[in-house]
């Protein structure tokens, strides 16, 4: 009799062991970018999809956009499928972001880079939320650091959750969720970033004495890459980002 309670308890044990066991591995399993879109995909797309309604934009799209402009911490989605142009879809207020006018150039400047990206992946477990790699750098970014003699560029800039940040852009949970489904949703293979020190579609660059003429170089890139997206389009936008100004049509644009 004892020994057939010394069996069961055993057999008990080891039941109970392996459940353990096997809930501890869940906990520390990494989630990934499918299981945080199961967790937060239905409600970004019930808010997003309004705007593409509105945009004429079927969704998911064919391809987007990010405009990122510091000066203004304004965050543009624009996005496009296979029966028309580029279309104004909505912004978002940049909650945090360190540094000032100028591209990243080492590491530990605290400088959000300023070119032209892509993602390079989407990280589901990051410290802050959510989060999306920007591959900063780039092949200008190593090209100019080789002929300035430059090392050590840095790395590991990131569009993220929650409302702080040093280097990286800080959107907040609800907007990261909402950025985080939409590119799982296209692709990331069909999204461009395009990072300026403010809105070149309608102001020039804080351009000072000292400023490198590569620098005014990577601006004028970038000022012609903006084209693409007329800020005429983004008449409609909701925000009111201070440092905006907003206006019905301009076209000054960029002059140095």
């Amino acid at each position: 009799m004892n020994r057939r309670r010394w069996l069961i308890a055993l057999a008990v044990l080891a039941v109970v062991t392996a459940a353990s066991y096997a809930i501890l591995t869940y906990a520390r399993r990494e989630r990934t970018v499918a299981d945080a879109v199961a967790i937060y995909g239905d409600a970004a797309r019930a808010r997003l999809k309004p705007f593409f309604t509105r945009a004429h934009v079927a969704y998911p799209p064919r391809r987007i956009a990010f405009l990122i402009f510091k000066k203004e911490r304004r965050l543009v989605v624009w996005a496009r499928d296979d029966k028309a142009g580029w279309r104004f879809i909505r912004d978002y207020a940049v909650l945090a972001a360190s540094g000032r006018s100028g591209p990243k150039q080492r590491q530990g400047d605290y400088q959000v880079p300023e070119g032209l990206y892509r993602i390079a992946l989407l990280n589901p477990n990051s410290s802050y939320h959510l989060s999306m790699l920007v591959d900063y750098p780039n092949a200008f970014d190593r090209a100019q650091a080789q002929r300035d003699h430059r090392t050590n560029l840095g790395g590991d800039i990131f569009i993220h959750g929650k409302n702080v940040s040093i280097g990286c852009v800080a959107v907040g949970d609800p907007a990261i969720e909402e950025l985080f489904t939409l590119a799982a949703d296209t692709g990331i293979a069909r999204m461009k970033v395009i990072l300026a020190p403010n809105d070149l579609r309608v102001a020039s660059p804080p351009v000072e004495a000292a400023t490198p003429s590569w620098i005014l170089r990577l601006w004028q890139t970038v000022a012609a890459a903006l084209h693409e997206f007329p800020i005429e389009l983004e008449s409609n936008s909701a925000l009111g980002v201070v440092g905006r100004s907003k206006v019905p049509s301009m076209k000054a644009g960029m002059r140095f």
